[in-house]
């Protein structure tokens, strides 16, 4: 047997315990949060936008037939539809997504808050609209639907920022009860045959018609916890619905639309 220096043998165990204590030590949520720039609030009254005649319906006020459960897409949607809107079901339904996959595109979605809407911050009328859905439960590129009206929460994750990465221009959320409407433009990301990012996506909201995200770019897909970063390669992919948690009172939806680019 070698023999080794009592020094250096204290040295080395040091720093392997250093190491896998850094190891074990996970990121918090709340290193990603920000809460500067504040965007300013625009009052804004009711957007609709009817369907154009090359648009497909993926929600036309009667059924869910577009829609299918993200996390067994064998199953139909299973949320709530009544007088021409659909409501998150939040006793065991999950999230949703298009049954269809979608490239480029230009989106149209209403949603709105209960007028009784009940906590503060992330856990007030908390949903997310995820542009490509790219695996089961969270994982995609989310536009985050939040109750921002006179709510505050962090900025890159108030209602049309890009879920942990942009902040908003602009804060035209109206109040509970009331329809809000995205606008959308979605460039989705393309890749190299070795699997790097080619272009990354892009995307351009509108708010209630207010131009809150211009042609941005983003870091990569949705991270709650860390850093975003394209890990993942992937082409068209379907559109998803949250049902999430921490809403006090389940959100609905209605006129949904979508255009091929």
């Amino acid at each position: 047997m070698t023999n080794f220096p009592k020094s250096l043998f204290v040295a080395s165990l040091m720093i392997g315990g250093m190491s896998m204590a850094n190891a074990q030590e996970k990121t918090k949520p709340e290193q990603t949060e920000v809460y500067t720039p504040v965007p300013p609030v625009v009052v804004t009254k009711e957007v609709t936008v009817s369907a154009p005649s090359d648009a497909i319906i993926l929600f036309d006020g009667k059924d869910l037939s577009k829609w299918v459960m993200t996390d067994d897409r064998n199953k139909p949607a299973s949320w709530t539809v009544a007088k021409n809107v659909f409501t998150v079901n939040k006793k065991g339904g999950g999230n949703i997504e298009t049954k269809e996959s979608f490239g480029n595109y230009q989106l149209h979605l209403e949603w709105q808050v209960p007028a009784n809407i009940q906590g503060k911050g992330q856990g007030r009328g908390n949903s997310g609209l995820f542009l490509a859905s790219i695996g089961k439960g969270d994982d995609g590129y989310e536009l985050q639907i939040l109750d921002s009206y006179q709510n505050d929460t962090y900025t890159n994750g108030q209602a049309s920022s890009i879920y942990k990465q942009l902040v908003p221009l602009a804060n035209p959320t109206r109040k509970p009860g009331d329809w809000q409407a995205y606008d959308i433009i979605w460039t989705a990301p393309t890749f190299n045959a070795d699997n790097t990012v080619k272009t990354p996506a892009r995307v351009t909201v509108l708010f209630n018609g207010v131009l809150v995200q211009n042609n941005a770019e983003l870091k990569g897909p949705t991270q709650y916890v860390g850093d975003p970063a394209y890990r993942k390669v992937h082409g068209p992919s379907p559109i998803k619905l949250q049902a999430h948690g921490d809403s006090s009172l389940p959100l609905s939806f209605r006129n949904i639309w979508i255009r091929n680019l």
